[in-house]
């Protein structure tokens, strides 16, 4: 027996992904669609195994502009699924059933899901089931996706008209003078589509869908009438085809909702409207994230977080671990390189990355009920009003966002941006967003040199967003990426209480994958680290200063001099942060425990970092690191979405410029207003530098006519 496949398709944020992960628990696995870098969940349904769930994209309707419609419209027509669970938004039930009109078309069974019912009575409204059903002529069902009331049913409902699919199939019913043009476009189709698909394909060829017209092998004589027909209807109507099929879509819909929809004295303000009020205000939205995203790092960065990296560093990876390695080793009479290999090199180096695991979950914890409540979805609708009058979208903001997670899928979600300027731009921003893997170099620093200061380790953060606003401005005005910005349209889901189930699984994958970059990558380099750190190029065992890594330290770090920190630890560093940048703490604990001078733990590293780093070239050090070329796996990603080496390598020099650019002026600036440096010739350079940034950024605009809507490639 095949197993039967439910697809669950639906608006962003209508409480699909609940649902998903309500129906198939722990069964689930996440991968990318074949072709594309668009996210895949699949899995099999906790009641039977063998019903397979699969979650499609968060989509607004089936025209393929973006990579995620593209993704669910190939899925669907492909027939792959047997059935489609449409979850639906009931709050706002008029823009999410336009995806309903076009996933009734493709002839596939459907049920559709009422969600949010519970926010819908606390808006006074009342929905008829039994109506819906009979204006759209499918079944409907009432559910609380968050409550985990009515998704069985909904479920149970779905694989019931999955085995019916050759009964009768229901769609929208338009114009009386559309419908005759359609009819005549399903009659000149034949045999070359499916019944049950026909109405699907006579809409896209009357809208004049060139992925439809290019796809199937429709004659010469048959475009010749489709066209015909189009542009007949199109004189009855007045309008182009595309406006046709929209208004006709909203026409239905509107008279279904008259039929089943009770707002009572009118719809009350909720809850989430009231907050809304002061959330999304135009002067306080802002003030408002910067004291959330300062409550998020200081309870992950400074206080709860520190409390398990403290024990992990103090007593885990501080004596448990390498203790009892020494006393084996030396029972085992392992010898003296290997030993040092072992504890210099693996636990020294992997525990004072793995240190900051603890400050890492804490920290997906908190941006996981940002996000599981609500705000993250207005935060991004501040940032388009804030990002517009800088030359950039609001869409821009949600590749960042990802990014605070990781850069490479941050910079893969840049492919939903149509407008291929403002995709390069936000490629070449992304990655200024402070990674997870870049917390461990935030956490140090903070803890080492500004310990008593809350402020420094969401300041990060707050430099990231700076540096994307300013470099939007400068690379707008730029002659290769000036042009119009795209609009941005997103739905804002309603505020809820977290599910705490959902917020665990977010932290803890983010977390896993933490580990497992240092238990891969960060282990082989910290022993490459140790081996380049604790011999010459004779093979000799030597110091770490007169090492073959010390030897090549010294020959980068003159270049980081004017930033300062020019000596060569720091150097090798931040060119081992390339390969992933949780090495940079690792490399630290690696070579600071080569000196001899301090044990595996955390404090004592965070001590001999004061005789090579000021505070002032610390801070100097984090923001070039926050700043510069991201990872190579990053690195991978903006060439692949950037399509061209070219773009590549002025993505990466750009990055890397700024970088040296905003440390050198931190630095300069800084010693001249907290030390009182006497100026001279790098004091200078830092003053043309900063001229050539302001006018970078308050020069005219360049006028161009039309934005670009092509692909990257």
């Amino acid at each position: 027996m095949d197993k039967l496949q439910i697809a669950l398709a639906g608006n962003p944020n209508s409480g699909k992904t609940t649902v998903y992960n309500a129906l198939t628990g722990a069964n689930q696995y996440v991968g990318n669609w074949p072709g594309v870098t668009v996210e895949r969940k699949s899995g099999a349904a906790k009641q039977d195994k063998n019903l397979g769930i699969h979650d499609l994209p968060g989509i607004y309707s089936l025209s393929p502009y973006t990579p995620e419609e593209i993704v669910a419209r190939d899925y669907i027509l492909g027939q792959h699924a047997q059935a489609i669970m449409n979850i639906v938004d009931a709050t706002n039930l008029e823009r999410n059933l336009y995806l309903t009109t076009q996933l009734m078309e493709t002839g596939l069974p459907i049920v559709v899901a009422l969600n949010m019912m519970d926010a819908v009575k606390k808006q006074g409204r009342q929905i008829n089931l039994e109506h819906l059903a009979y204006g759209l002529g499918v079944t409907v069902v009432g559910m609380s996706a968050l409550r985990g009331t009515g998704v069985n049913e909904a479920l149970t409902k779905t694989v019931k008209i999955a085995h019916k699919h050759d009964e009768e199939m229901h769609y929208p019913i338009y114009d009386r003078r559309l419908e005759v043009a359609l009819a005549d476009i399903s009659d000149l189709l034949g045999e070359q589509i499916a019944a049950h698909q026909k109405r699907w394909y006579a809409i896209k060829v009357f809208e004049r869908d060139e992925a439809v017209l290019t796809t199937v092998a429709f004659t010469t004589a048959q475009r010749a009438e489709f066209e015909e027909i189009t542009a007949i209807t199109e004189k009855i109507f007045s309008e182009d085809a595309e406006s046709i099929i929209v208004n006709e879509r909203y026409n239905f819909i509107e008279k279904i909702i008259q039929l089943a929809v009770n707002d009572g004295d009118g719809i009350q303000f909720t809850l989430s409207d009231k907050i809304d009020r002061i959330v999304t205000n135009r002067i306080l939205a802002l003030p408002i994230f910067i004291v959330a995203m300062w409550l998020v790092y200081y309870i992950s960065i400074q206080t709860v977080g520190t409390i398990g990296t403290d024990w992990v560093n103090d007593t885990l990876f501080g004596t448990v671990i390498p203790d009892t390695a020494q006393h084996y080793l030396h029972v085992w009479g392992v010898a003296p390189w290997l030993q040092s290999l072992i504890l210099d090199g693996v636990i020294a180096g992997c525990g004072a990355v793995l240190g900051f695991v603890p400050q890492i979950f804490v920290l997906f914890i908190c941006l996981g009920i940002l996000e599981d409540t609500g705000y993250m979805s207005r935060i991004a609708f501040v940032m388009d009003r804030l990002f517009r009058r800088f030359g950039m979208s609001g869409k821009s903001f949600i590749p960042m966002l990802i990014a605070t997670g990781c850069g490479v899928p941050g910079v893969m979600a840049s492919r939903t941006i149509e407008n291929v300027k403002d995709r390069r731009i936000t490629i070449m921003v992304t990655t200024f967003m402070p990674c997870s893997a870049k917390l461990p170099i935030i956490a140090l620093i903070a803890g080492a040199f500004f310990p008593a200061n809350s402020w420094v380790a969401p300041s990060a953060y707050f430099i990231g967003i700076g540096a994307i606003i300013l470099s939007g401005i400068a690379l707008k005005k730029t002659r290769m990426l000036a042009g119009d910005v795209a609009p941005f349209i997103m739905e804002l889901p309603s505020y809820h209480l977290p599910k705490w189930s959902n917020v665990l699984r977010y932290a803890f994958s983010r977390a896993m994958s933490f580990i497992k970059r240092a238990g891969t990558i960060i282990f082989v380099l910290n022993i490459l680290i140790w081996f380049l750190s604790s011999y010459n190029f004779m093979l000799q065992t030597v110091a770490a200063d007169k090492s073959i890594l010390a030897d090549f330290g010294k020959l980068l770090a003159p270049i980081f001099a004017p930033l300062g920190w020019g000596h060569w630890k720091a150097a090798v560093a931040t060119l081992t942060g390339l390969v992933a940048k949780e090495t940079v703490v690792g490399t630290f604990g690696v070579l600071y425990h080569n000196s001899g001078e301090v044990s595996n733990n955390g404090r004592e590293i965070w001590g001999h970092l004061a005789t090579d780093f000021s505070a002032l070239s610390a801070y100097s050090f984090l923001v070039f690191n926050l700043l510069c070329a991201p990872c190579f796996a990053a690195i991978g990603a903006i060439h692949r979405e950037m399509g061209a080496l070219k773009w590549t390598l002025i993505a990466i020099g750009y990055q890397c410029g700024l970088a040296y650019c905003v440390s050198l002026l931190i630095y300069q600036f800084g010693r001249l207003v907290l030390e009182h440096h006497v100026p001279n010739l790098e004091t200078l350079l830092a003053v043309l530098i900063a001229g050539g940034l302001v006018y970078a950024i308050v020069k005219r605009p360049i006028k161009v006519n039309q934005p670009e809507l092509t692909t990257l490639n």
